[in-house]
């Protein structure tokens, strides 16, 4: 029967509690006689990590403890025995500057259990790992009920059975059950222990927020501000006029600290009004000349308002091909360009464009992004190849003239921010232009989708704007979000993927 708790507290360790502390020790570990800290021991170390010891208190009782060093990660991967790892038991391992929060005890008393209590001090030493920027919490845990089965099963195979919960273990499948997973198996960890047969589970939890060498200034930010342009298809007389009208949005968005701004696809357009007395093919590639101009332009820009500009695309000319491109144009004065890969049945009818070779994502100070123009967004594929190299937030410029048309892009998109675990970020363009062959009308309403999940919007829709009016959209996402769904996501999609009966891999890397 649980005893039932009125109050219950999670705190530091102080020397004044080892007097209920040895209470707790001793009634936790009946099997292991005169196992237990003594006072001096814990006295060394409150004085070397008073930060790393945790307690439970139970109306005024302490019912279970967390004890802690920092190591070094050789130290670890040594494989040492219980007494070389805590410097036999004189705590001189602890190494403030080491990467590795080591887990030397851990114990809730018998008639506290089942009340989740253990799951509190896992969870604070979780929080103290990312708060000291360690690398992993590691730990050897005891197999008590693998004496049951020692005849009749190795450690190796009990503990995949643990894994299966084809059989219960009160101390790896907790442990299992709280995110740590099984780095190797440890002979005559601890002298004495029958029930474990002296074998032992050195466990790890990654802080995935580990920061390998921080830096004091241009360190990379988790919330990311993007900003997307919902153009208005207008007359424009020249490229001046539409330089003009792009820079009054980058400097609107960029007065709002945003890091991206992007363009719709094909926003150029009404420059094609020039050549409208052309055939289709030639006019599109009349227009094509604006790409280098455009490209150098939004680099300008890119450095004067410090922010990252995606340009939509345009046509391209290329040995005599024509392509879709866009350029990705950072604040640091750099660009790359990107093609559209898919071409629909319309650019090739009507313009004899070829779809782009090369799928990549982009490193930027934000962190990996990935660019898809329109009609690739509906084929998942490129993107999962994008989120196999690390993509936080997928672009897609896109240009639609029906409802039909952008409700494909839209659902396409919302799938891929699901299946990816990512932002997408899509903008498309508005409006008529009644001067420019097959390009007479928009339909648009430009957006960003999240996972779906609990810390994200029910709807999987982070912000919208108004359909088929012309705007912009700033909205804020959390790059840790992404980092905690992967890996602790009531949904793990990237994770769960049975890549032992199907992959998708590039054919010409």
């Amino acid at each position: 029967m649980q005893t039932k708790i009125k109050k219950v507290e999670l705190r530091n360790l102080e020397l004044e509690d080892y007097k209920e502390l040895k209470k707790s020790m001793v009634k936790s570990y009946p099997e292991l006689a005169d196992s237990y800290w003594k006072e001096k021991d814990i006295e060394r170390l409150l004085d070397l990590f008073s930060e790393g010891q945790f307690v439970i208190i139970a109306d005024k009782k302490v019912v279970g403890a967390a004890f802690s060093l920092i190591v070094d990660e050789v130290l670890v991967d040594k494989n040492p025995d219980y007494a070389k790892i805590t410097g036999n038991y004189t705590f001189s391992t602890h190494n403030p500057k080491g990467e590795i929060l080591y887990g030397i005890d851990v114990f809730i008393h018998p008639d506290y259990r089942g009340l989740r209590l253990g799951r509190r001090l896992y969870d604070a030493r979780k929080e103290l790992c990312e708060k000291l920027n360690l690398k992993a919490i590691v730990f050897a845990g005891r197999i008590p009920n693998y004496s049951k089965y020692a005849q009749e099963l190795t450690p190796k195979k009990y503990i995949e059975k643990v894994k299966l919960k084809e059989l219960h273990d009160p101390v790896l499948s907790f442990q299992l059950s709280n995110d740590f997973h099984v780095m190797k198996i440890m002979k005559n960890y601890l002298p004495g222990d029958i029930d474990s047969k002296e074998f032992a589970v050195l466990l790890e939890w990654n802080n995935i927020y580990y920061d390998e060498s921080p830096q004091l200034i241009n360190t990379q930010k988790s919330i990311i501000r993007i900003g997307l342009i919902q153009w208005q298809m207008r007359p424009l007389i020249n490229l001046d006029a539409l330089f003009e009208q792009a820079e009054f949005f980058i400097d609107a968005i960029s007065g709002y600290k945003s890091d991206f701004a992007l363009f719709p696809e094909l926003f150029i357009a009404p420059l094609m009004a020039d050549y409208n007395h052309l055939a289709e093919p030639d006019a599109i590639r009349e227009l094509a000349k604006y790409a280098d101009p455009i490209r150098k332009k939004f680099q300008e820009l890119a450095i004067s308002y410090n922010i990252n500009i995606i340009s939509g695309s345009m046509p391209y000319l290329e040995n005599g091909a024509l392509y879709n491109v866009g350029f990705l144009c950072k604040r640091d004065g750099t660009s790359e360009m990107y093609y559209k890969i898919h071409i629909t049945p319309n650019e090739v009818s009507h313009w004899g464009m070829k779809g782009g070779s090369q799928i990549k994502t982009f490193d930027t100070d934000c962190g990996k992004i990935g660019i898809m123009i329109c009609y690739d967004v509906e084929f998942p594929e490129q993107s999962r190849l994008m989120a196999d190299e690390g993509m936080n937030i997928l672009f897609v410029p896109f240009l639609t003239d029906n409802q039909s048309g952008y409700i494909r892009v839209k659902h396409c998109a919302q799938a891929r921010a699901i299946e990816n675990e990512c932002y997408v970020a899509i903008a498309g363009c508005v409006g008529n232009l009644p001067k420019v062959n097959n390009m007479d009308i928009q339909y648009a309403q430009s957006a960003v989708f999240t996972p779906s999940d609990f810390a994200f919007p029910s709807t999987g829709i982070k912000a919208e704007t108004t359909p088929n009016t012309e705007m912009t959209l700033i909205v804020d996402v959390d790059l840790n979000l992404l980092k905690e769904l992967h890996e602790h996501g009531s949904a793990r999609i990237l994770k769960d993927r049975r890549t032992d009966l199907y992959e998708i891999k590039k054919i010409n890397p």
